[in-house]
């Protein structure tokens, strides 16, 4: 189905690929050699999650971002900040996105974060639209979203799981904010961290968990049952409590 909650842009110049290498969290390089895409991040000097986006290198065609559109805006005034005089130009695309699942159709991508998340196909021809519960794919693979898990200025991507979901790369050299993920990854161990979690109840995204009445963590997406929660590992095996829902790690 066509995803009207996204953003395009092509980047075009002989320094495009440079550029966005320079400061996102995964290695681009792969995209030099031929079509292809790559989910990345962009972070503060401070490590913490601005953005996500997926770079995607097409036949013969420029790279493109794609990107939600609540993000656009201050992603786009911030990779014009970064450029300085580098040759790269960042314009709308004239190609829309979709995505499914089941057999792609000629010319998709394989969403780089997780099988069970299909494909993506980038163009101009309409795709046939079918009718799927993403939140509750979302849930079933621990898989963040930006503007739910992934908050601007809050999040940290390794407590997201972009390790896992391929978003990130410890061997790409320097982006901003990589000091501060590089020593998360090696220096320290991960205190807290996106888990799902079973709810008996009901309770609006966003609600604060409690642990023995302690604040624990933090409730976001739901489905059948279950849910994607941010919680504080020392607390979350105890008894939990989100407004009226009951919360149980889900083995």
């Amino acid at each position: 189905m066509t995803q009207a909650d996204r953003t395009l842009w092509t980047l075009s110049g002989k320094d495009a690929l440079t550029f966005l290498q320079g400061v996102v969290s995964n290695d681009l390089r792969p995209l030099e050699t031929g079509p292809g895409i790559v989910w990345a991040a962009l972070l503060s000097p401070q490590g913490k999650y601005l953005a996500d986006f997926f770079v995607v290198r097409l036949p013969e065609g420029p790279l493109l971002i794609d990107i939600a559109e609540s993000l656009a805006a201050d992603t786009l005034r911030r990779l014009t900040l970064y450029r300085l005089r580098a040759d790269v130009q960042i314009l709308p695309a004239s190609v829309t996105v979709s995505r499914g699942l089941g057999a792609p159709p000629e010319g998709a991508l394989p969403d780089p974060r997780h099988p069970a998340l299909g494909w993506r196909l980038y163009g101009t021809a309409a795709v046939s639209e079918v009718a799927v519960d993403w939140d509750a794919i979302r849930v079933q693979h621990l898989i963040p979203e930006s503007g739910i898990e992934l908050v601007p200025d809050d999040t940290y991507i390794l407590e997201a799981g972009f390790e896992r979901l391929h978003g990130v790369d410890f061997r790409k050299g320097c982006y901003v904010g990589q000091e501060v993920t590089a020593r998360m990854k090696h220096k320290t161990e991960l205190r807290k961290g996106l888990v799902r979690v079973k709810v008996a109840g009901t309770a609006p995204v966003g609600t604060e968990i409690l642990a023995d009445g302690k604040p624990a963590g933090t409730l976001f997406t739901q489905s059948e049952g279950r849910a994607i929660a941010y919680l504080r590992f020392d607390r979350a095996g105890q008894s939990m409590q989100a407004a009226g829902a009951q919360i149980q790690l889900d083995d």
